[in-house]
């Protein structure tokens, strides 16, 4: 087990792994929008675009379900170097054809390399942080891996009319490959397993079933939102697309961070309603096409709400385990992100055409209201420890 004692928020492990996962998230991040519009524009149309992003969760969900065994038996820096290889070296094949079934094995690939990136990554922040600041370092972690997306998200819809698809994929390659300079000076120890019959058990705990289906919730909407906005926007207005996607990213990892150093403080639980009542709000900002300002100010207090909620449902799920279960946590949150985002898009992708992007929009949002109960109930739970002890 990698040892923390009085280790500072910023350590160089901490460092290098931060520069790790910028680098190849940026290269995950800069082709998302891109590969959907990619795949609609040569003629797979509305369900292509949904596929292209579904596929890529579906990949990362079945990745993440052996990542505990994964990281026992190959450690930490020999999993990063796989996942990152896995997920730039197939981009490279985009450029070759447009073809559905090319598009769909390249995103298997890149799923898989995400996969072990994002459940690697927070993993080794919880062992190396001090406990009484995992929230805090999972805060600054969650800057470092949500810079990608405010880079990546509308650099691509920039450069796609000025330069065309295949150098944004190769840029994409070369950015992932980037981030397998500091890996050699990563922890090299594996990642300690307790053996409890898999990841999707620990859902009988309603402590841990609480925050995945709050943070499942928030995430199906984020698919929805990251892969149909630059579709949904009125023809010629990908400027306002490319302006909400930054202003999405930005908001992110700030209220990541924010709520990492206010949950340490006064408690994580306490932040699950606002960030869900913020997220509803941005989502019901996205009704209004049409306006610029209304998806723009909506995209940024969605990305807000769902900063948040990033980190104040991991740092729960890891403050009601035991260090040995770190990587169990780790890979259940990250099926929680990428199989709601997974399932929003492949949905959202067949229902966009009966009823319109504005209603379809709406929907989502009422979806996403209800997972204001289950964050409700987990503060009220937590409050009912904390006055007992």
């Amino acid at each position: 087990m990698i040892q923390t004692g009085a280790q500072p928020l910023l350590s160089r492990p901490m460092v290098l792994l931060g520069m790790t996962s910028l680098a190849s998230m940026t290269s995950f991040y800069l082709l998302l929008p891109i590969v959907p519009l990619y795949t609609a524009s040569s003629g797979s149309g509305d369900l292509g675009a949904g596929l292209s992003t579904g596929v890529t969760m579906l990949a990362t969900v079945l990745m993440e379900l052996i990542m505990p065994t994964f990281l026992g038996r190959y450690g930490y820096r020999v999993g990063m170097a796989l996942g990152v290889l896995f997920l730039g070296v197939p981009s490279a094949l985009l450029v070759l054809s447009s073809a559905l079934p090319m598009v769909l094995a390249t995103s298997l690939a890149r799923g898989a390399g995400l996969a072990i990136v994002v459940v690697a990554g927070p993993a080794l922040v919880a062992e190396l942080a001090p406990a009484e600041r995992r929230g805090e370092a999972l805060g600054v972690y969650g800057v470092a891996v949500g810079i990608p997306a405010i880079l990546g998200l509308p650099i691509g819809l920039w450069l796609v009319p000025l330069i065309g698809y295949g150098p944004v994929f190769l840029a994409g390659t070369g950015l992932a490959l980037l981030a397998l300079i500091g890996i050699p000076w990563l922890p090299t120890g594996a990642a300690p397993v307790e053996q409890h019959g898999g990841v999707l058990p620990a859902l009988r705990n309603a402590g841990l079933a609480r925050p995945v289906t709050v943070f499942a919730t928030i995430t199906l909407a984020a698919g929805v939102l990251l892969t149909f906005l630059p579709l949904a926007v009125p023809t010629g207005s990908q400027g306002t697309a490319a302006t909400a996607l930054l202003a999405h990213s930005c908001a992110m990892p700030l209220a990541r961070w924010a709520a990492g150093r206010y949950g340490d403080r006064h408690g994580q639980s306490v932040l699950l309603v606002p960030a869900v009542l913020t997220a509803v709000i941005g989502m019901a900002g996205l009704v209004w096409l049409d306006n610029p300002y209304a998806v723009i100010v909506g995209a940024a207090l969605f990305g807000a709400g769902f900063g948040a909620s990033q980190n104040v449902t991991l740092a729960l799920m890891f403050a009601r385990s035991s260090p040995p279960e770190f990587g169990r946590m780790s890979a259940l949150w990250n099926l929680a992100y990428d199989g709601g985002m997974g399932i929003g898009a492949v949905g959202f992708g067949l229902v966009a055409g009966p009823v319109g992007y504005p209603v379809g929009f709406a929907l989502i949002g009422a979806v996403l209201a209800l997972a204001l109960l289950p964050s409700w109930l987990d503060t009220r739970s937590e409050r009912k420890i904390i006055s007992e002890r």
